[in-house]
């Protein structure tokens, strides 16, 4: 009906539940799922560290300024890019609405740029410090403890199955529309907040919780309006700040 976003390639093992069903809206988005007020402040405050302890290294480092200016480079760009890939993680979204409810697939891909960066990264400097090493030869341990130590790291992401593993994520979800209890525009965030009470699979209990539908910008009021008449009479569409918890569904 209305395009929300770059389509993303969707994971081969989703599998839409409601599939027998025209599609009446569906997208995919990458977003930051957690409260990123936290995050961003985590962010700058570890940001301001690792810019003292830089300059601080730099400046304990007397015997050469450009030996001592790239290994400083090299600890504040991967310590940095270490920072950013924790604070400013996103999960895929993709969203599929019917007559029947909304579900959802939510999915995390192991960062490759991170890794073409290292690789690029240890290759650029390795080739600087042994052309550095024509006229000093003591740049040789620079290419050891530098570049080496990046080009270590790239292993051990590139090969390791548990840290790919830990980086990787999936997770389908479906909520049938007299499920929801209540429907919110959130002023703080662009999010669709859709509270619901359900008893799972294998429980003998109601769980109550929220669906956080992601949007692109200026978008929400569009897709709140679309999910309004398939709600419950009496179902509250308020506008208010959601907080984004760490898991939007059980």
């Amino acid at each position: 009906m209305f395009e929300l976003n770059k389509n993303l390639e969707l994971p081969p093992q989703l599998k839409w539940k409601f599939s027998y069903e025209p599609e009446l809206l569906g997208w995919t988005i990458r977003a930051r799922n957690y409260n990123t007020f936290v995050a961003d402040a985590m962010f700058w405050f570890c940001f301001a560290v690792i810019m003292i302890s830089s300059i601080l290294m730099y400046r304990s480092m007397d015997d050469d300024p450009v030996f001592s200016g790239i290994l400083t480079v090299l600890f504040f760009s991967v310590v940095s890019i270490s920072l950013i890939s924790i604070t400013h993680q996103r999960m895929n979204f993709a969203y599929r609405l019917t007559r029947s409810g909304v579900e959802y697939c939510k999915w995390k891909d192991f960062p490759e740029w991170a890794l073409t960066f290292l690789k690029w990264l240890a290759g650029i400097t390795a080739i600087f410090f042994i052309f550095m090493a024509t006229i000093d030869p003591s740049f040789l341990l620079g290419a050891l403890i530098g570049p080496g130590g990046v080009g270590l790291t790239y292993l051990s992401m590139a090969y390791s199955k548990s840290y790919r593993e830990i980086h990787t994520e999936y997770h389908h979800h479906e909520f049938k529309w007299d499920e929801f209890t209540q429907l919110a525009i959130a002023t703080n965030r662009e999010v669709v907040d859709l509270k619901y009470s359900v008893i799972l699979e294998g429980d003998d209990f109601t769980t109550k919780w929220s669906l956080n539908i992601f949007c692109k910008r200026k978008q929400k009021e569009k897709v709140a309006e679309l999910i309004r008449p398939f709600l419950s009479p009496g179902v509250p569409f308020i506008k208010a700040k959601v907080n984004v918890p760490l898991s939007t569904a059980p």
